[in-house]
């Protein structure tokens, strides 16, 4: 970014209007600004793929275009969640008056800039100075977190807004974003209550809402969301952290009301569309998912914010529907995606799966069996997560409604099972995944038990005075199951006894080994969770290096072991 704000010379910028002499005008004003880099697009897919692969000091695009079946405001909401944006690209989002209250939102979201129509060069002009001057005064915060040193990024913001310095609530969002994004929960709360107290603002009243949730006062949250949406159920990001709680809580019917809502809210989001798509998929709607996935699949196909596990999804239903065509049209379009991201590990995975499915219909079954089996060679390996998980457990399910047997069935059920039951959450959706398979959902369910049964023992025998025996117990589980909630429950005896645990150093090292390994510190359901996955609902984009982050899928983070 410029050190000096003022100065638009050595900018580039970019056009978004469909309407060729709008257009034109917003270009010609953009020139005497003094702009001399000015691209144009009049779709918002061609807008989409230039922004995903370039960089702008300057977007103006406009809210609403015909025989466009997104918004100006859905891709807007979509490069920020995503972080597909730059901290220094200013967004400026053109509108009528008629949309006034609508841009007003995207504007607060995306916290750059909105011009109503009819404007003058002036005023855009204005606009663009005052939002590089924010960036600008804020320039020693975004040095910081670019140089990964959150903690004074955290401190900067705070004392931005003590002093009440121009700016302070953009730098009380951020700073409470770290504050969320590090652990540091009460005082991200604090933070977000005392925005609400100096101004009420519906961001401010979301960020308590998520911390509450972070915190584990799932409750709590559910209340503060009930709140938000009873003022403002026009609030989307609102209903994103909603669908969040309610799936944590295993509410799966709530869970898919709320992300139904989102989407009627936004029909356009590619993010929205994928939860509210795999939600229903898993919950057994598959009517509903399929809409959903494949709407998904048109829209964002092409895009960075598309996850590739639709893609396997869809494949799945298509084999129950014998749909030869539409199968291998999965497979073509997750050869593409492999071709513009062949850097990925993730996809070569999933076209291993749909490999699988395939070959499975062709009554290729040899090759089917081999597929599927090598799949389940990895089943212990740290990088296998609950995606290949469930993805697994579908192909077993597949084997055995095609009536093929296969020996070593059984217990990888079983292994999934005691590795990826974590919660009655993560346990109901991976015995969806068995799609009707009264056997396989079964042993899901009594491997969940038993994962119940080992914890509770083990928190029992710390009550009783003997932690030691009880960190020992669920370390050596821990490393059977590869559980990550047996692992973190030892690392949360240690940390509360460590004074009483003799062994407590040469404990803690096998912990940390385990927890290093399989990466249990991150237990959460991905799905309808969007922290990873750039700008987290309802939070703000915080760039690191200003790189974009890919999308990892919504499934890949409900498990990180």
């Amino acid at each position: 970014m410029p050190d000096a704000p003022s100065e638009l010379q050595a900018a580039s910028a970019l056009v978004v209007d469909g309407n060729s002499l709008s257009r034109s005008i917003i270009v010609a004003q953009l020139r005497s600004f003094g702009i001399g880099s000015i691209g144009q697009c009049s779709r918002l897919r061609e807008a989409r793929n230039r922004l995903e692969i370039s960089s702008f000091d300057v977007v103006i695009c406009e809210h609403d275009f015909d025989n466009e079946a997104i918004s100006g405001q859905d891709l807007l909401d979509d490069l920020r969640r995503n972080q597909l944006l730059p901290f220094y690209t200013v967004f400026v989002m053109m509108t009528s008056n008629a949309t006034y209250a609508k841009v007003a939102e995207a504007a607060e979201s995306a916290l750059d800039a909105y011009v109503v129509k009819p404007h003058t060069a002036m005023s855009l002009e204005t606009r663009i100075q005052h939002a590089r001057r924010r960036k600008h005064a804020l320039k020693s915060i975004f040095t910081a977190i670019d140089n990964e040193d959150f903690e004074t990024a955290t401190d900067l913001c705070k004392a931005h807004f003590d002093s009440r310095k121009d700016y302070w609530l953009y730098a009380a969002r951020i700073g409470a974003e770290l504050m969320l994004r590090v652990g540091r929960l009460t005082e991200a709360q604090t933070l977000y209550e005392a925005v609400v107290a100096a101004k009420t603002l519906p961001w401010a009243r979301l960020g308590v809402a998520r911390a509450q949730l972070e915190g584990g006062q799932v409750n709590n949250a559910t209340q503060t969301l009930t709140s938000i949406i009873q003022n403002d159920p026009g609030f989307s990001d609102a209903y994103d952290v909603m669908g969040r709680a309610q799936f944590e809580q295993g509410d799966f019917n709530g869970a898919l009301a709320t992300f139904k809502m989102a989407t009627q809210l936004t029909p356009s989001s590619v993010n929205r569309l994928l939860k509210h798509g795999m939600m229903a998929y898993y919950k057994g709607d598959r009517d509903e998912g399929v809409e959903m996935l494949e709407r998904a699949t048109r829209i964002g196909l092409e895009s960075k914010l598309f996850d590739p596990q639709a893609l396997v999804l869809l494949a799945f239903v298509r084999l129950e529907k014998d749909d030869a065509k539409g199968m291998a049209q999965c497979q073509v379009q997750l050869s593409r995606l492999y071709e513009r991201t062949p850097q990925s590990e993730r996809i070569p995975r999933l076209m291993e799966v749909v490999n699988a499915l395939v070959n499975l219909r062709a009554r290729q079954t040899a090759r089917a069996l081999d597929d599927i089996r090598h799949i389940m060679k990895s089943i212990r390996e740290p990088g296998f997560d609950f995606e290949s998980a469930s993805n697994l457990l579908a192909l077993m399910t597949q084997l055995a409604n095609h009536s093929i047997q296969l020996p070593e069935m059984d217990a990888a059920v079983d292994v999934l099972g005691l590795r990826f039951c974590t919660s009655r959450a993560m346990a109901e959706l991976l015995a969806s995944a068995a799609n009707g398979n009264k056997e396989h959902a079964d042993r899901i369910h009594e491997a969940h038990a038993q994962v119940l049964k080992i914890t509770q023992e083990a928190m029992s025998a710390s009550l009783k005075g003997i932690p030691q025996r009880a960190v020992e117990t669920l370390l050596a589980n821990g490393a059977e199951t590869l559980n990550a909630k047996i692992i973190e429950s030892a690392h949360l005896v240690l940390q509360r006894y460590e004074e009483r645990i003799p062994e407590f150093e040469a404990l803690r090292v096998r912990a940390q080994q385990l927890r290093e390994r399989f990466r249990t510190g991150a237990i959460r359901s991905g799905l309808g969770d969007q922290a990873n996955t750039g700008r987290a609902a309802g939070g703000v984009s915080i760039p690191s290096r200003y790189q974009p982050k890919r999308q990892d899928g919504l499934l890949a983070k409900v498990q990180a072991a």
